[in-house]
């Protein structure tokens, strides 16, 4: 029987390193740092009431509501969140154009308690 040596082993930092390497994994990592900042940039109040979804092509962030009145109040503040947003944006050398508002998008988390 032959011997097998596992000696190739790689690191963490060295996996890290190199997916770090694609773009697409870049991007994805740096939009999810942005979408952390929402509960800072909307509120407590608003933050509990709605999540980011998704971003869409033109820098465009999709936000989930949870009815739509959280929605039309959310665009109702727009402007203010989009300037609020800047300091983030900037930081992570990223752009953001435009909140798109859906209550449609939303879906309830569950805590696992069933």
């Amino acid at each position: 029987m032959k011997k097998i040596l596992y000696t190739k082993f790689q690191n963490v930092d060295e996996i890290i390193a190199e997916m770090m390497k694609h773009a697409a994994i870049r991007k994805a990592i740096t939009r999810t740092n942005l979408c952390k900042f929402w509960k800072k940039v909307a509120g407590e109040k608003f933050a509990q009431n709605s999540k980011p979804y998704s971003m869409m092509k033109g820098s465009i962030m999709v936000i989930a509501c949870k009815t739509p009145v959280v929605a039309q109040e959310l665009m109702l503040r727009k402007t203010q969140l989009l300037v609020k947003f800047k300091p983030y944006v900037e930081s992570l050398n990223m752009k953001l154009t435009d909140l798109k508002f859906d209550a449609k998008k939303w879906v309830e988390e569950s805590d696992g308690a069933e």
